[in-house]
């Protein structure tokens, strides 16, 4: 899996953790281990600008996904999964740590960061939260991966609670 992490944000956040994370979600998706993912965290202002130009909607948000291949988890019936190019995330610690804050189960900026890069694994391979259903799959699937990489981690604590709007 290749997997890169460009912090362009100024602050500093745990990259490893990130990385950690995409490669756990991607595996428990099973992802072709050959597929590419870009995660790129920037400063609000160049988050505002993304949120504006492709939203069309004001102020900067958690994180954006840009898909690229458009690739699906493959089915139980699938012998390989397809491999390609992903895409890219787009994290905002600035955003994540205010969320992280007001949460139900406070958390740090680094586990906001965690969340919200399976957040954006998911919509990369088409998982959305537009409707109830789909809220519902995806926030549980979200939760399912972060608990697994947590307790793979040996992470103790409550885990972070879906902040994700």
């Amino acid at each position: 899996m290749s997997i890169d992490v460009n912090n362009e944000s100024g602050t500093e956040v745990d990259e490893q953790a990130i990385l950690d994370i995409a490669r756990y979600a991607l595996a428990r998706m099973r992802i072709h281990p050959l597929s590419e993912l870009s995660v790129i965290v920037v400063d609000a202002d160049a988050m505002a600008q993304l949120h504006v130009q492709w939203m069309d909607l004001p102020g900067p948000t958690d994180v954006m996904s840009f898909p690229m291949d458009e690739l699906r988890p493959p089915s139980k019936d699938d012998d390989e999964p397809p491999q390609g190019l992903l895409g890219d995330i787009v994290l905002c610690p600035e955003v994540a740590t205010k969320q992280g804050a007001e949460a139900p189960t406070q958390h740090s900026m680094d586990e906001e960061l965690q969340l919200l890069t399976v957040h954006g694994v998911l919509h990369l391979l088409g998982y959305d939260h537009e409707e109830p259903d789909e809220k519902a799959e995806m926030f549980g699937l979200q939760a399912a991966i972060v608990d697994g990489w947590r307790a793979e981690k040996g992470l103790t604590g409550p885990s972070p609670a879906p902040t994700v709007s």
